[in-house]
């Protein structure tokens, strides 16, 4: 009999875990992919700045070349 309670209780911690786990990782997600998330902030800055960077350097390359005639 006690040894089938110790199942029971390690069963309903191992479910307690996965519960706290699972909610743990929806917070995580809410927190950092929604759409003004630290996550997604920080992507977009990123994109904006490897965007600016091939703009300058396109610029650059059109200005160095003499337009032919």
């Amino acid at each position: 009999m006690v040894k089938n309670q110790s199942k029971k209780k390690k069963r309903g911690q191992v479910t307690l875990e996965f519960i706290l786990l699972v909610a743990g990782i929806i917070a995580f997600l809410i927190v950092f992919l929604r759409p003004s998330g630290l996550f997604q902030n920080a992507v977009n800055r990123t994109f904006a700045q490897g965007t600016n960077g091939m703009e300058d350097m396109a610029n650059r390359l059109t200005k160095s070349h003499p337009t032919s005639p």
